[in-house]
């Protein structure tokens, strides 16, 4: 499978990648009271993240207590697929700043990167508080239970973060592929539909209705949505690549079959 073909799935399995823009950042933002950090611009390339490493990886050196260089470090190791390391960074910088909820925050979402689902928990539900809740950690605590099978749990969470964030197209993106996980596949369109309505949806979302759409058996309705917002040859390689999926998934109606689509994603 091609690189520009794995962008169909990877970018939103909570085991691969976990990258949610809303929640993506390089420093803290104002005082250290949730799990939400925040940065006036991401990295894009693969040229851009390898200089990220640079920069941040230098800066956390010279001060492993530098929480906001933790976070960034790591960040930039989980974009390069350097999972393992971005956790041990994040878990040495939380030594040093045991209070830090932002710090738990990627340190939850880092973990479950590398499976580790209970410590991710564990860490997450330590990066806010039931007083003062984040909706961006409520989105993350709710795609960790997902990947462990809690799909009810999972969607208790969204719920909650959605009335904090009313609309707001991650959740409603990863409640829909929750949605998805167990079955409830007309729920889930609606859900991911009300999701891609929105401005600010990228092309993950559309991305994700496209797939629950062929699950449905609109075949030709789903290869328009997967096509949309991308250049003609990723578009191409998009459309293939949700051919193909759909074909190897075409009896999971079948009592015991399992659906193997995207996680609902957990953030940066």
């Amino acid at each position: 499978m091609s690189s520009r073909a794995a962008r169909f799935i990877a970018p939103t399995a909570i085991a691969l990648t976990l990258a949610l823009a809303v929640a993506g950042c390089n420093t803290i933002s104002g005082p250290e009271t949730t799990g939400s950090i925040a940065a006036p611009s991401a990295p894009q390339s693969d040229g851009d993240w390898r200089a990220s490493l640079d920069v941040w990886g230098k800066r956390y050196r010279e001060n492993p207590g530098d929480a906001s260089a933790a976070i960034a470090y790591a960040r930039a190791l989980r974009a390069t697929e350097q999972y393992s390391q971005a956790a041990a960074v994040l878990e040495q910088a939380s030594m040093r700043n045991p209070h830090s909820m932002p710090l738990l925050g990627a340190y939850g979402r880092a973990l479950a990167d590398t499976g580790q689902y209970a410590q991710a928990l564990d860490a997450l539900s330590r990066a806010h508080t039931p007083d003062n809740p984040d909706w961006r950690i409520l989105n993350a605590q709710g795609a960790v239970l997902d990947q462990m099978g809690r799909h009810a749990e999972a969607q208790r969470h969204y719920e909650a973060a959605l009335k904090i964030a009313p609309g707001e197209p991650s959740v409603l993106s990863n409640l829909g592929l929750s949605y998805a996980l167990t079955k409830h596949l007309s729920q889930a369109e609606t859900t991911l539909r009300q999701a891609a309505a929105n401005p600010a949806a990228g092309a993950k979302v559309r991305q994700n209705l496209a797939l629950v759409v062929g699950l449905e058996g609109r075949f030709d309705e789903a290869e328009r949505i997967a096509r949309a917002d991308l250049p003609q040859a990723e578009a191409d390689a998009n459309a293939a690549y949700l051919r193909d999926m759909l074909a190897r998934q075409k009896d999971w109606k079948k009592p015991g079959r399992t659906l193997s689509i995207p996680r609902p994603d957990a953030g940066t």
